[in-house]
């Protein structure tokens, strides 16, 4: 085997063992995730979550799609039955605790974000919230949100980023500190909150992700800092075909 061979063997290892590890985070957290998010956010990650779903207006007629979204809490926001509304998650144990929640009009799929079970140029819109860098390879996943979104449509992703330089002392004690005790406390689970900090940790910061979103092929790319930038919204949009015997300049 070539050392390249070696290499490409490696990671694919090594993606396969963050997969299976992120799979057991979710079962060890899903009957009281939503509770935990309260308790660390202080109640923040609603008001984050309802500025998500006031930025995606979503409207009737629109297929609108919640990529990782779990137990449905920010779907559920956007359903009617007006439209289609579906929470995409590879979680099984996540979706099953927002079943039994009996939220309305709010439709269930297996998938994850690199490989979502949805036709090509399908979706209006295409919302994350705070599963982007939960996903074994970001690149993948933002090229597989343009693939089925439909010319014009809308990509929103709310994810925790890159505090202010002000409050990221304080921000950074809390989340290494006091997010795996409470973990322990509420959950039962210290390594999984352990785990979510770290990605945290890990992920680009405001600039550096949408870099990344453009280079996946986006237009119009542009983010808004919730609280600081311990949150952000990022927005990109796929961009239209040109007309027909357009040209360039008329």
């Amino acid at each position: 085997m070539t050392p390249l061979a070696n290499t490409f063997g490696y990671q694919a290892v090594e993606e396969q063992e963050r997969e299976q590890r992120i799979r057991r985070v979710f079962v060890a957290v899903a009957r009281r995730y939503d509770l935990m998010n309260d308790v660390l956010s202080l109640g923040v990650h609603r008001l984050w979550k309802r500025t998500l779903v006031h930025m995606a207006a979503p409207a009737a007629g629109q297929h609108i799609v919640d990529l990782a979204g779990g137990t449905g809490d920010v779907a559920s926001r956007m359903a009617a039955a007006d439209r289609l509304v579906t929470v995409c998650d590879p979680s099984v144990s996540m979706m099953q605790a927002g079943r039994l929640r009996q939220h309305r009009h709010v439709h269930w799929l297996a998938g994850t974000g690199e490989h979502m079970p949805l036709a090509s140029g399908s979706v209006d819109t295409v919302t994350i919230a705070f599963g982007i860098r939960n996903v074994t390879r970001i690149e993948d996943a933002l090229a597989e949100v343009l693939r089925v979104l439909k010319p014009g449509g809308r990509f929103l992703c709310l994810e925790f980023s890159t505090p202010a330089a002000p409050v990221r002392p304080l921000y950074n004690l809390f989340s290494f500190k006091v997010i795996p005790r409470l973990g322990a406390l509420i959950a039962s689970a210290p390594e999984a909150y352990t785990y979510l900090v770290e990605s945290i940790r890990r992920f680009p910061d405001q600039r550096a992700f949408k870099a990344l979103i453009e280079q996946a092929g986006f237009a119009d790319v542009r983010w808004r800092n919730l609280s600081f930038g311990i949150a952000c919204i990022h927005v990109g949009v796929k961009a239209r075909p040109p007309a027909p015997g357009a040209r360039n300049g008329r």
